[in-house]
């Protein structure tokens, strides 16, 4: 079953219930158009000059035909129309599902061997749980209607005490959503989606993570704006009990000794001010250019040596590899975009 109802019969394609969804169905109907009218066209054609031409007598000789340089060109040049268009449409619809809109809902998800898990920036976590009955409860994302969210994804290990243990590719996918996106260890992945409309929705892992694959599934609940914030602030179901994401980092950046070599103030230190840093352009050493994105942060907070900021010296930063996990590693990054 692709979705849960709540209003609608299941029918041949899951509900269209976002707009890129939409797009996406609008984009396979031109595709089934076109391809029947092709076939149609070619299967009539080769049906008509097979009966014209066929032989009716043993005397019967092949006529002589000339070429028809308009007719060679147009059945090469409108197929070739016809890609262009769909090849562009296409690109058009994946880079709007990685396109953000502003003060889009940040969700962290957290893809494991075999299950997925999702932070919220107040630090609130979504796992899976067992029933009374002993079965397996899928983690319930929740998130407004016709409000923009984006999904920065991770693949981590299950035990990270666990040397033997190790991350694995995964993906991403909600067929109501018509959206998917791998989700790769040791880096982040992005995607953004508006939903349209209420309900809860399946997400499976579309990428073979090994024996409990078909196993891996999650929820997406799409609420109004009203239940949301409710559910946010926390109801008899409770509410956050941890500190925010940002505030995780902050603790971080006091006890890991960040305080001593990166400001918050824009006062430049044995390293780079944190101030303003998320999204700005950096120069590196080597002349190279870049953008501090999530996964340049990582990068820099688990290898400090992989790209020196210009105007700054090496090995002045111990890495951190192997001593923060990587929910450590997302709350650092939270404080540094909430430094502003």
């Amino acid at each position: 079953m692709w979705w849960i109802p709540t209003a609608e019969a299941q029918s041949f394609m899951p509900p269209a219930a976002t707009q890129i969804a939409e797009n996406v169905d609008t984009l396979y109907g031109f595709l089934l158009i076109s391809s029947l009218v092709s076939f149609v066209l070619l299967m009539g054609s080769l049906a008509y000059f097979v009966n014209k031409y066929r032989r009716k007598t043993d005397s019967d000789k092949t006529a002589y035909i000339t070429h028809d340089y308009r007719l060679e060109f147009l059945w090469s040049f409108i197929p070739f129309v016809i890609f262009m268009i769909c090849f562009a449409w296409g690109a058009k619809i994946y880079l709007d599902m990685r396109a953000v809109p502003e003060a889009a809902l940040q969700i962290h998800v957290v893809a494991k061997k075999w299950d997925w898990e999702f932070i919220y920036k107040n630090g609130r976590k979504i796992t899976s749980d067992v029933d009374d009955e002993g079965n397996k409860v899928p983690a319930t994302m929740v998130i407004p209607v016709n409000k923009p969210a984006q999904m920065i994804m991770t693949s981590t290990k299950v035990n990270p005490a666990d040397k033997k243990d190790r991350a694995v590719l995964h993906s991403f996918f909600v067929p109501a959503f018509r959206v998917k996106q791998d989700i790769v260890p040791g880096r982040y992945t992005q995607l953004s989606f508006t939903p349209t409309k209420e309900g809860t929705f399946w997400i499976f892992c579309t990428e073979y993570c090994g024996t409990g694959h078909s196993n891996m599934m999650g929820r997406v609940k799409v609420v109004s704006e009203q239940a949301f914030n409710d559910w946010v602030i926390g109801d008899e179901s409770g509410g956050p009990k941890e500190l925010s994401l940002a505030d995780k980092g902050k603790e971080i950046y006091k006890t890991r000794a960040c305080i001593g070599c990166h400001s918050l103030n824009g006062s430049k230190m044995t390293g780079p001010t944190w101030k303003g840093l998320y999204g700005s352009d950096r120069v590196f050493a080597d002349g190279s250019t870049g953008k501090a994105d999530d996964n340049y942060l990582r990068e820099s907070v688990l290898n400090s040596n992989a790209k020196i900021v210009k105007g700054y010296q090496p090995n002045q930063m111990p890495a951190y590899q192997g001593q923060l996990t990587d929910e450590d590693v997302t709350a650092v990054i939270e404080f540094i975009k909430s430094v502003k």
